[in-house]
């Protein structure tokens, strides 16, 4: 049973699995690097790691015309309510649900997470899917380094997904000691090139990362998929 990944650009991505079409902060509207608009995106469950624009994105109207379930924390799923989003599941940081495509768990993310209009966003998180086929897919977020990156490692990573621009987020340097503390068989690099304040080198780090841990690197392009 394989799993699908595609990278929209930015932090915007997609997971296709046998059971269900995951996509996860959705930013295709202002997004210069998405290759396909909002429009064209197909989702039966929409993943928001936080509440800034450039990743809760186009959730809403994705939403309300796909009928998928939002899943995010608390704070972000009672605002996508007052926006009028139906179908929607709240979770928290540590807590995890059993889904028809797998079991998910919220984990931490140093960041912010004010919404769009100031509101209130909760606490920034990453996602941890164990799927029903068991593939273990770690999302980071928008994330700086932190050491309990280990005790996710210690679940058995098939896949990471690390944010690499700086400035927002992690570097390289950084993105690089996350990879030795997740020791995942496969990374993808993202968040990072959208706009200049965060363009990088990605396959510059690839090469350092797998010239100095275990882990395979895949490079995407956006619109480009790998399969798990």
């Amino acid at each position: 049973m394989t799993t699908n990944l595609t990278w929209y650009g930015h932090a915007t991505l997609c997971l296709r699995t046998p059971e269900a079409t995951l996509l996860i902060d959705p930013f295709f509207s202002g997004n210069p690097a998405a290759p396909i608009p909002a429009q064209e995106a197909s989702a039966d469950y929409i993943l928001v790691t936080h509440g800034h624009g450039d990743h809760i994105g186009d959730t809403v109207s994705i939403a309300a015309r796909t009928g998928a379930t939002v899943i995010a924390n608390y704070e972000i799923i009672n605002w996508l309510a007052a926006q009028g989003v139906q179908n929607t599941h709240p979770q928290h940081i540590g807590g995890g649900f059993h889904y028809p495509f797998g079991y998910l768990k919220l984990t931490l993310a140093l960041h912010g997470s004010a919404l769009p209009d100031g509101s209130y966003g909760g606490n920034p998180a990453g996602f941890l899917l164990t799927t029903t086929g068991g593939k273990k897919i770690y999302i980071a977020g928008d994330t700086g380094l932190f050491g309990d990156m280990k005790l996710i490692g210690e679940e058995g990573l098939d896949l990471a997904i690390l944010p690499i621009g700086d400035n927002f987020t992690m570097g390289p340097e950084d993105a690089l000691r996350a990879v030795k503390l997740l020791s995942p068989r496969y990374v993808v690099p993202i968040h990072h090139s959208t706009w200049d304040l965060i363009r990088q080198d990605a396959q510059a780090w690839a090469q350092r990362v797998e010239a100095e841990t275990s882990a395979s690197v895949r490079v995407l392009q956006p619109g480009q998929s790998f399969f798990i």
